[in-house]
């Protein structure tokens, strides 16, 4: 187990700045755009550009692992080991020229998220972290932060795009936005966990928002000195298909808790 992490964690940080060199060197150049879905989300061919490298390197090296990703869908294959794979994560600011957006790479082993690789091509931010093993941002370990006034913090909303305008997550999102100093929607995930890993902001409330993108920020919220729980403040482990979260420094979970509850309140 240990040799296929290592072998993994080379493979993943390599692989993942090539797949995001791509969407640099096309970032305002790209030629394709569709929409997917019912929720306005798009696709261009970088993402699928991105997911080839990041597809065929990982089935010629790994070749029994399943594999998921974002495009493509899943493999069909039957393994303890799950590789997630989202190219693209952020695809929407992509398309509209604002410069924030990821790869995501993260292996799952026994529906435990074991590896989480991010990078960030337009600032070449490569965020590596592994179960066990720390989070680290371009070689240097990053820390989540405390902050002593909870009225100045700046709290991070991800949301699924089933949820749209659902009554009970635009009330919470009103009560956090009224709440706290500010927050913050990016439309791309895994960097905003980035951000609360190495102390730039200071929490995240993820309203039922699960896919390829996910399991990768939260170990690296973990590996950070983070915790990660349930909205009924049980520490969050495995998988789930409509995850309802909160994550932060340990010694903030009282107060996210409570906004949570008094937001779902109304």
């Amino acid at each position: 187990m240990e040799e296929i992490q290592k072998k993994a964690k080379i493979l993943a940080s390599e692989v993942i700045v090539e797949a995001g060199q791509i969407a640099k060197e096309r970032f305002d150049h790209f030629t394709s755009l569709e929409e997917k879905g019912d929720f306005g989300d798009v696709v261009t061919e970088v993402d699928h550009l991105a997911e080839e490298v990041i597809l065929r390197e990982i089935q010629r090296v790994f070749p029994d692992h399943r594999v998921h990703s974002e495009e493509a869908g899943d493999n069909g294959q039957e393994s303890d080991w799950l590789w997630l794979v989202d190219p693209l994560d952020g695809t929407n600011n992509f398309a509209i020229g604002f410069p924030v957006f990821s790869s995501s790479i993260t292996l799952m082993y026994k529906h435990e998220p074991v590896l989480g690789v991010i990078y960030e091509p337009m600032v070449d931010r490569l965020f590596v972290t592994s179960k066990n093993g720390g989070a680290f941002c371009n070689d240097k370990i990053v820390t989540i932060k405390k902050k002593e006034n909870p009225e100045r913090f700046t709290i991070g909303w991800i949301q699924g795009h089933i949820v749209q305008n659902e009554e009970r997550a635009v009330r919470l999102r009103q009560y956090i936005d009224i709440h706290c100093k500010r927050m913050m929607r990016l439309w791309a995930p895994t960097l905003q966990w980035c951000m609360l890993a190495k102390g730039d902001i200071d929490g995240i409330i993820l309203y039922n928002s699960e896919g390829d993108d996910l399991y990768s920020g939260l170990l690296m919220v973990k590996e950070a000195g983070g915790i990660v729980l349930d909205f009924e403040g049980h520490p969050f482990t495995g998988m789930s298909k409509e995850p309802y979260l909160i994550a932060c420094h340990p010694d903030h979970q009282d107060h996210f808790l409570n906004l949570v509850h008094n937001g779902l309140r109304g």
